[in-house]
């Protein structure tokens, strides 16, 4: 769980993820477009191959190959193990 709070603690990785879970599977192409035009972040396509291998160390991002094409998917399961970790149960304000 160390690697997903981690991972969740950079403002770069975190937009990323918002685009993945906006629009899944992604290559590395589209992900540094979409940066760029939508969030004005002008990092370096390592720069942001860096940030992806973070994240699919935590394992919030999957990958898949096809052909010469490497394509990024959004995994909410990590997560999930963080928020069924501390249920939320009602309160009584009274």
């Amino acid at each position: 769980m160390v690697t997903v709070y981690r991972a969740l603690d950079d403002e770069t990785r975190r937009v990323i993820l918002d685009e993945l879970a906006a629009s899944d599977g992604q290559t590395l192409f589209e992900i540094c477009s979409l940066l760029a035009v939508r969030h004005g972040l002008g990092l370096t396509r390592q720069a942001i191959s860096q940030h992806l291998g973070v994240l699919e160390s935590a394992g919030l991002v999957v990958t898949e190959r096809r052909g010469r094409s490497k394509f990024h998917y959004f995994n909410s399961e990590p997560l999930a193990e963080i928020a069924s970790r501390w249920p939320v149960r009602e309160r009584d304000d009274r």
